[in-house]
């Protein structure tokens, strides 16, 4: 539930939190009806997390990388049995269960290599676990990734997107989605030889930037330009977008519809779309 002061943010990071800084200056002049509420990160030495305290702002590490080192090598054996997450237990998050996750997330094809997808959910589920118990003791309505450098699992989804058909986890990417999905949109972008790039703001799902798009701003590229120059574009329409996205959200105005076609073939195509309803 919102009150007052708007809706409450949570924002995670890995890095500098250039985009954190552009929420945070919106909320403060008013452009996002809002507030942060905490900055988490998967890395201790993320810059963001100093200027977030700062603005005394709660802050919480869950360190990935630690957490990942520290599984169990017996993740990495030959595993046969159905459910392997029964030899760990006592790692696991005692709701997780690695059969439903494997059958709902997007990351791997079904014809991958069932230990590195094995490895990649249960390492992760155990880090999210750790994730979403310091998030607890702060209360959100809207999840905000802002240079958070890990996928998120449907583990972790569905226990925040706790209504069907609100998501409440957004996204920036720095690239128009649905092309160049991935680490480096901007990179991508630039040697592909685009001639417009762009960046794009989307609601998260069980798959790699494939969520339903909210917004998207574009850039040309000239000959002139560098993978440096592109970037700068880029990373300024993201200051612009983000805040512009999340006050949508703030004023209830995005809702994900399901939209069916039928192509010429015959064949249904589906997907969730979001829909921006106007302002009466």
């Amino acid at each position: 539930m919102t009150d007052s002061s708007g809706i409450r943010i949570g924002v995670l990071i890995s890095g500098s939190g250039t985009n954190m800084d552009a929420i945070i200056a919106a909320c403060e002049t008013g452009r996002i009806n809002g507030r942060v509420v905490f900055v988490g990160s998967d890395n201790p030495d993320a810059k963001g997390l100093e200027k977030a305290a700062s603005k005394k702002i709660p802050t919480f590490v869950v360190h990935y990388a630690d957490i990942i080192r520290s599984f169990p090598s017996v993740i990495d054996g030959p595993w046969n049995d159905p459910d392997p997450a029964d030899r760990l237990k006592d790692r696991l998050p005692a709701d997780f269960d690695l059969a439903t996750v494997r059958d709902q997330q997007r990351f791997y094809s079904p014809d991958a290599d069932n230990r590195k997808m094995n490895r990649f959910l249960c390492t992760r589920a155990a880090a999210e676990a750790a994730l979403l118990n310091e998030m607890t003791a702060h209360p959100f309505d809207l999840l905000v990734l802002a240079g958070f450098m890990r996928n998120l699992t449907p583990y972790f989804i569905d226990r925040v997107n706790t209504e069907p058909g609100r998501p409440r986890i957004m996204n920036i990417h720095p690239a128009l989605l649905p092309a160049f999905a991935g680490v480096d949109g901007y990179g991508d972008t630039f040697r592909y030889g685009c001639r417009i790039g762009g960046c794009t703001v989307h609601f998260i799902d069980y798959g790699e930037d494939s969520g339903p798009i909210i917004g998207q701003r574009a850039f040309s590229i000239t000959d002139d330009d560098t993978l440096d120059s592109v970037r700068k574009k880029g990373i300024t329409l993201e200051w612009e977008l983000y805040p512009e996205c999340i006050q949508l959200f703030a004023q209830g105005r995005l809702h994900v519809v399901k939209m069916t076609h039928t192509l010429d073939s015959g064949a249904i195509y589906q997907r969730n779309i979001v829909k921006i309803a106007r302002i009466e």
